[in-house]
């Protein structure tokens, strides 16, 4: 195993095609160019960076490894420096293969029903309107630090009925496990063990007083047997809520807003056209997709005409996926009234999003809420735009100017 306490030195790209890099600066600030030139070479590219790496590049073969888990295994989904071995239960259902995969997934999808989100939906719009409360008169605002990030922190928290206040402390969580965490397993680790202790804190306090909320509701469940889940299992799936619950959403609404400030007539059609919203945020899903995944090849097999070896990892890059010119037309342009659009912004096969609809409904109303209050606002010049690195995209530094001191 490599030495853990030694994060790898990353030299820069010069050669996409046979050498690339999700984490490199260039990939970071502008994949669309890239991904561009990888489909273009190969619908299949590897690299021999992260002890080796393919990347599907279209539609079709992203597809085609998500709906394969005979030779694609979900056990490890960020790719990374190293390949420490897999701890059992590490975040049920999204590490778990089949047969293990449906009962550990069909626990977890009641919470996220359609009638739960509309219940939660009255929060929502409540926590948008107190962050909006906090800056709107300042004239600018960081729209990544004060808004699109708070959003699914305080959803998800008020969810697994954690204190909302908590939220800088799960936030430097995701940082340590999804960014420093690809190159440094110490800060993962660490990160994974923080977050452990706190949940172990509240089971504890629920064993004598239960609550009505995610924690309490994965305490009482049952596998298949009828038996109460592993405690490692609980903890698993509640660091899982926390991790993939927050930073993606975030992701999500900071670009939807980026792309308004950026694009006028955008904005002018959603506050003239208030029933657009569901069919704009599918396609604001679609054209800045946050989240990449990851597989790892655990027998050799053919994708898409390109031979795939066993003992390397696969980027499943969703976004990529989704500016794919043969499935979607005009690819690179965000047409806000497209109506055929099956994105896979929320993953493809077995482990598509338990939390789409609580992801949708956080969109729409923290762009409808933002909308009603801030019509007008653009790009701070002064400012800069920031991106986060490696398996979720979405802005970090987000400077606007609001309405009067554009």
């Amino acid at each position: 195993m490599s030495d853990v306490s030694q994060p790898v030195a990353h030299p820069p790209v010069t050669d996409w095609v046979n050498d690339f890099d999700h984490t490199d600066p260039q990939w970071t600030d502008d994949p669309f160019p890239i991904w561009e030139e990888l489909r273009a070479a190969s619908p299949i590219v590897h690299t021999e960076r992260f002890l080796g790496c393919y990347m599907p590049t279209t539609y079709e073969a992203v597809r085609a490894i998500a709906n394969d888990t005979e030779h694609f295994s979900s056990r490890r989904i960020i790719v990374r420096d190293v390949r420490p071995e897999v701890a059992r239960n590490a975040a049920p259902p999204i590490t778990s293969d089949p047969p293990v995969h449906k009962p550990a997934k069909q626990l977890l999808l009641p919470p996220f029903t359609p009638d739960a989100m509309k219940k939660l939906e009255p929060r929502m719009r409540a926590i948008c309107n107190e962050l909006i409360d906090g800056f709107i008169a300042d004239g600018k605002v960081d729209a990544a630090a004060r808004y699109s990030k708070y959003i699914p922190v305080r959803a998800i928290a008020h969810m697994l009925g954690i204190p909302e206040s908590d939220s800088d402390l799960f936030i430097n969580w995701i940082h340590m496990i999804l960014e420093l965490g690809i190159r440094d397993e110490t800060k993962l680790m660490q990160a994974v063990q923080e977050m452990s202790e706190y949940f172990r804190g509240h089971i504890e306090a629920r064993r004598s007083k239960p609550t009505d909320d995610l924690i309490s509701y994965l305490m009482n469940a049952k596998d298949k047997e009828g038996q109460p889940l592993e405690e490692s299992h609980v903890l698993g799936s509640l660091r899982l809520l926390l991790i993939a619950g927050i930073d993606t959403t975030w992701s999500a609404i900071g670009s939807s807003l980026w792309h308004l400030a950026r694009t006028p007539v955008d904005r002018a059609r959603l506050i003239a056209e208030p029933g657009l919203m569901p069919t704009a945020v599918e396609e604001l899903l679609r054209a800045y997709s946050p989240v990449t995944m990851a597989r790892e090849v655990v027998k050799d097999t053919t994708v898409s005409g390109c031979p795939v070896k066993a003992g390397n990892m696969v980027l499943l890059s969703f976004p990529a996926a989704n500016r794919d010119p043969k499935m979607f037309p005009d690819a690179d342009k965000v047409v806000i009234d497209r109506r055929e659009n099956r994105h896979a912004a929320f993953g493809l096969g077995i482990h598509r999003c338990v939390g789409s609809n609580l992801a949708r409904m956080e969109m729409q109303v923290a762009l409808e809420e933002w909308l009603k209050r801030i019509p007008d606002f653009a790009l701070d010049p002064a400012g800069t735009v920031t991106w986060s690195q490696g398996t979720v995209r979405g802005p970090r530094q987000l400077p606007f100017l609001l309405g009067k001191a554009m």
